[in-house]
């Protein structure tokens, strides 16, 4: 039994019945039929599906945003600009798949008449997503998978089956092929099993860096296709020469988004010693200004945590971090209130060791880790398993565009801003942050066999 709970209240939402192996082998065999039909339309088709999306997600925003705000707690004006994004990556795709996969022809100078590469589809493609954003994560992959004439199956978080379903639905209601877009209600340990399903060609996950291995691991063993998108633990360094104002402004926000369960969101705050004190102070009183509190309020900064085990987890990693020398500037405290709710938290003097530093903490909780000056910021920053998103402050423009193209690692790189992705760019990790590439013309052309074409 799938089971989704209102994080705010712990009140069951519904119940849902598990997919049997058969009831999951008919479907990915309807979705492979379909996809093979799908394939051999045009892009006007494709398009005029995609668009219908986009309508229907605009005109129902606000279901769409009261629907994440009870099955993961999600503040509503921050799932209607959720649902707003996914508009926006169906509309970007149906005005550039065209271009972005249009055979590009190479001159052999007389070896052949004329030679191309073309980009076809793959067929069906499995997208193994979780629930921090819960419909943005799936129309970033379903929405260029589908532009390039793939067909796609949804294993969404197990929290979410409702949001899944919904999905599943706009893509009918849009006209789309019937079964050319299927949600499957399994538990993780059916993910393998449907990897290896002959039907399926390649497989996206987003999620942690367990649970990406672990598909990775499936994925090779089956020889298919995968692209991983992790865990996070970004890095924004703040340097001697930052406009204060415009760094804690930016920090605070990414560090608060999505209530600070977002794998891109600011995490370590990495402030050079000569205006520590001055950031610290800054930064402190801002984040008390922001308010926690019900999803559905209009006022709530920070909704609840996802899951009630995922709180208590997140508040011992801040207890390992206290007890091995971090400074607790605000909260820190687990309420004894109903609901998965966090406070919002501020830890200085972080180092190498604690949970705050090491590891990626998924909730309202930012770690200041000072430092002597540039290169030890640099060093500290670039200091992690993970890759996923960085940003620099500096007043030296140019100065920070070097250190963010040429020092950071990270798969993005922010100037005096904070890191979100964009259907325009390519988004995605290195390191133990995943693979591959989301979004943009890198994006559309992950799942799709780029054909070399000789002709004498």
């Amino acid at each position: 039994m799938i089971e989704s709970t209102n994080p705010a209240t712990g009140e069951t939402i519904q119940q849902y019945s598990e997919m049997s192996a058969t009831e999951v082998d008919g479907i990915l065999d309807r979705v492979a039929a379909a996809a093979a039909a799908w394939r051999l339309t045009d892009f006007a088709p494709r398009s005029a599906g995609l668009l219908k999306a986009a309508e229907l997600l605009r005109q129902g925003r606000d279901e769409y945003a009261e629907l994440m705000a009870r099955e993961m707690g999600k503040p509503l004006e921050q799932g209607r600009s959720e649902v707003d994004k996914c508009a926006w990556v169906c509309e970007y795709y149906t005005q550039n798949a065209a271009d972005f996969l249009e055979d590009e022809h190479v001159d052999l100078a007389g070896d052949a008449e004329r030679s191309f590469v073309s980009f076809q589809p793959l067929g069906v493609v499995l997208a193994v997503m979780p629930w921090n954003f819960p419909f943005w994560q799936v129309f970033r992959f379903a929405a260029p998978s589908l532009m390039a004439g793939n067909g796609a199956v949804l294993k969404h978080a197990s929290n979410v089956p409702g949001c899944a379903l919904a999905i599943e639905d706009i893509f009918g209601k849009a006209g789309l092929p019937s079964d050319l877009f299927r949600t499957l209600l399994i538990p993780s340990g059916g993910v393998a099993r449907v990897i290896e399903h002959p039907a399926v060609r390649a497989v996206t996950l987003t999620g942690s860096t367990p649970a990406g291995k672990a598909v990775a691991a499936a994925a090779g063993a089956a020889l298919k296709k995968s692209v991983l998108e992790l865990g996070g633990s970004d890095p924004y360094v703040v340097l001697a020469d930052a406009d204060l104002d415009g760094a804690v402004d930016a920090c605070v926000t990414s560090r608060l988004i999505n209530s600070g369960q977002s794998c891109i969101a600011a995490k370590r705050f990495i402030v050079v010693e000569s205006v520590r004190e001055e950031f610290e102070r800054r930064f402190t009183e801002a984040m008390k200004t922001k308010r926690v509190g019900d999803p559905g309020d209009p006022r709530t900064d920070v909704g609840p945590q996802a899951r009630t085990d995922l709180r208590n987890e997140l508040h011992a990693q801040v207890e390992r971090s206290i007890a091995a020398g971090a400074r607790c500037l605000l909260g820190g405290e687990l309420p004894d209130s109903t609901g998965a709710y966090y406070p919002i938290t501020v830890l200085t003097d972080v180092g190498p060791g604690m949970p705050a530093y090491d590891e990626e903490l998924f909730g309202p909780v930012a770690a200041i880790i000072p430092v002597a000056g540039e290169e030890e910021a640099i060093a500290t920053a670039n200091d992690s398993p993970f890759g996923l998103g960085a940003a620099v402050f500096s007043g030296d423009v140019d100065h920070a565009e070097e250190l963010a193209r040429d020092h950071l690692e990270a798969g993005s790189c922010f100037v005096n801003g904070f890191v979100r992705s964009d259907p325009r760019l390519p988004f995605g990790g290195i390191k133990e942050s995943g693979y591959g590439r989301e979004l943009g013309p890198f994006g559309i052309r992950e799942f799709v066999n780029v054909k070399t074409v000789w002709v004498e």
